[in-house]
C-alpha cells in the first residue's frame, strides 16, 4: 500500500484496525503518513505544534506491543488524535492560543488525554483555536488564523478551528476540541466533518483551561460517526478531579442501531429567521423532505426564545470569563511585562499585552454586568432566561426525539470579513448556543452541500444522557444520499 498515493486514507479506526491486524499498515508507517499530511497541508496554520519524534515513539512501542501480545492492545489503538490548544497534556506546552501563557509547559494532563492514551491512541500535536475559545472564526489567535482547506480564505469556524481543519485535511483521524456555544459543531459544518458536543458533565473538564464553566464541554471532531461514539464511550464517565462530571452510567455508544421511524422537531422561527442564508435554507428544506420521504416524523413546533438565546448566552459567558481569566496575571507562570514599577503596572500591561482585544472585550463585559447596580439587570435577567429555554427545550424533547436545525445560519465567510463586526460574528452562533444553555447533548453531521462546493452541516439535539439515540440517528443521517437533491 502506498500511503502517499490516498488523499483520504481512512475515515473510520476500524478500517485502520483492520489493516493492522491483517499486516497491509503498520503504525509507524501510518504517524509518518500523517506527518506528511501536516507538513503539505501547513500553510493553513492548523498546528501550533508537532510532536513528530515522539508520535514516533509511541508508534513503534505500540507497534511492538501488538506483535508480541495483540490481545493487549486498547481499544484505539491506530487512533491518532490531535488536542485543542485549551486541553493540558503533561509536559507539553497548552496556551490556549493566548501570550498569556507564552511558554507555559502542563503539569498534568487533561482526564480525557489520560483515558486515550490509556487505550493506546497517540497524540500527534496540538492545534489552533480562538483565544480561550472565544471566537467563531479562528481569527483570534496569537499563532494567526487558520484557513479552510475548502478554499478562498475562508474562515474554518471557531473556536475549535483548528482541529476541524487537521481532520478535514486528514493529518489526524481525530481531534478534541471544546464546546461553549458551538464551538465543535460550527467549525464541523463548515469543514464537513463530524462534530459532537456532549450533555455537559459527561465528559470531565479536568485539565481542560475554562472559558466558561457552566457551558463548557470538551467534544470530538471525526470523520465518522462511529469514531466520535468510540471516543466518548472512552472517555466519559465520572472523574475524582472533576466534581461537575456525573455519575450517570456510560452506555455502549458505539451500538449504532436506530431501526424505527424517528420524531423530530425543528423551529419554523430558525428556518425562517432573517440571519438565515438562502441556500441554508434551501438545504435545510431539503433535508426535512428526505427525512419525510424516508418514513419520520418532522414537524415545526413554536420555540419563543430563538432571539434571546445569544444575548443571555453572551451576559452569562462573559460573566464566568470574568472570573475565570482573573487567574492570569503574570506572576506565577505565563507571559510577564518586564518593564512595570510595581505590582499593579505589572498586572495592568501584563493583560494588556497578553490578552487579544476579543478576549479584553468579554473580559470587560463580563466585568460590567456582574458589577454593582447592574447584576440583577444583566446576570441575574439572563440566568432567568436560561432556565426557561431549558425547561422549554426539556419540553419538547419529551415529545420528539431530537431537534434539528442547521449548525450555522450562513456559509463560511472570507478571512476578515467581520473583524470589525463582532456582534455579526456572534450571531453566527444562534443555532448551536441553545444545547449549552439547556446543557443538552449535540452533533453537528456533513449533509451534502450547498451551490458552490461548501460543507453543509445539520445539527441535531437530543435530551440529557441521550448520546446513544442520537449517534445512532446521527450515523444514519450521514449516510443518506443527501447528494441527489
Amino acid at each position: 500500500m502506498s500511503l502517499s498515493d490516498l488523499s483520504i486514507l481512512y475515515t473510520r479506526l476500524s478500517d485502520v484496525q483492520a489493516d493492522l491486524k491483517s499486516g497491509a499498515l503498520s503504525l509507524p508507517a501510518l504517524v509518518d503518513y500523517y506527518l506528511g499530511r501536516i507538513e503539505a497541508t501547513s500553510a493553513l496554520n492548523a498546528y501550533v505544534e508537532v510532536y513528530a519524534e515522539e508520535a514516533r515513539m509511541r508508534a513503534q512501542v505500540l507497534d511492538q506491543k501488538f506483535r508480541e501480545q495483540p490481545e493487549a492492545v486498547g481499544r484505539l489503538f491506530g487512533m491518532v488524535v490531535s488536542l485543542k490548544d485549551v486541553i493540558c497534556h503533561a509536559g507539553h506546552e497548552v496556551t490556549a492560543a493566548s501570550k498569556i501563557l507564552e511558554g507555559f509547559e502542563s503539569l498534568y494532563s487533561a482526564t480525557v488525554v489520560e483515558r486515550l492514551l490509556a487505550e493506546d491512541a497517540i497524540v500527534i500535536g496540538r492545534v489552533n483555536c480562538d483565544q480561550f475559545a472565544m471566537g467563531s472564526t479562528n481569527e483570534n489567535s496569537v499563532y494567526g488564523p487558520v484557513q479552510n482547506a475548502v478554499g478562498d480564505q475562508l474562515v474554518p469556524g471557531g473556536s475549535s478551528g483548528g482541529s476541524a481543519v487537521a481532520v478535514q485535511t486528514d493529518t489526524c483521524l481525530a481531534s478534541l476540541g471544546s464546546d461553549t456555544g458551538g464551538s465543535v459543531r460550527q467549525p464541523a459544518s463548515f469543514c464537513g466533518v463530524v462534530g459532537m458536543k456532549p450533555t455537559y458533565g459527561r465528559i470531565s473538564r479536568y485539565g481542560l483551561l475554562a472559558y466558561a464553566s457552566s457551558f463548557d464541554q470538551i467534544g470530538t471532531l471525526t470523520h465518522s460517526v462511529a469514531d466520535a461514539a468510540l471516543l466518548l464511550e472512552v472517555m466519559a464517565g465520572p472523574d475524582d478531579y472533576d466534581s461537575t462530571a456525573s455519575q450517570h452510567p456510560v452506555e455502549s455508544y458505539t451500538d449504532l442501531s436506530f431501526d424505527r421511524p424517528a420524531k423530530i422537531a425543528y423551529f419554523a422561527a430558525a428556518l425562517e429567521h432573517e440571519q438565515l442564508h438562502a441556500e441554508v435554507k434551501v438545504r435545510s428544506a431539503k433535508t426535512i423532505q428526505l427525512l419525510r420521504q424516508e418514513g419520520h416524523t418532522v414537524e415545526a413546533v413554536p420555540f419563543d426564545y430563538l432571539d434571546f438565546i445569544i444575548p443571555a448566552y453572551y451576559v452569562l459567558t462573559t460573566a464566568e470569563a470574568s472570573a475565570n481569566l482573573s487567574r492570569y496575571d503574570g506572576i506565577r507562570y505565563g507571559y510577564r511585562n518586564q518593564e512595570a514599577g510595581d505590582l499593579l503596572e505589572t498586572y495592568r500591561k501584563t493583560r494588556t499585552e497578553g490578552f487579544s482585544e476579543e478576549v479584553k472585550r468579554r473580559i470587560m463585559l463580563g466585568t460590567f454586568v456582574l458589577s454593582a447596580g447592574y447584576y440583577d439587570a444583566y446576570y441575574g435577567k439572563a440566568q432567568r432566561v436560561r432556565r426557561l429555554i431549558y425547561e422549554r427545550t426539556r419540553e419538547i424533547l419529551q415529545e420528539y426525539d431530537f431537534i434539528m436545525m442547521p449548525a450555522s445560519p450562513v456559509p463560511p465567510w472570507p478571512i476578515g470579513e467581520k473583524n470589525e463586526d463582532p456582534v455579526a460574528m456572534y450571531l453566527a452562533d444562534i443555532f448551536t448556543v441553545q444545547a449549552n444553555m439547556a446543557g443538552i447533548p449535540a452533533i453537528c453531521v456533513p449533509c451534502g452541500e450547498l451551490q458552490n462546493g461548501i460543507p453543509f452541516g445539520i445539527q441535531l439535539m437530543a435530551d440529557q444522557f441521550a448520546e446513544r439515540p442520537m449517534l445512532a440517528f446521527a450515523d444514519y443521517l450521514h449516510q443518506l444520499p443527501h447528494k441527489s437533491f
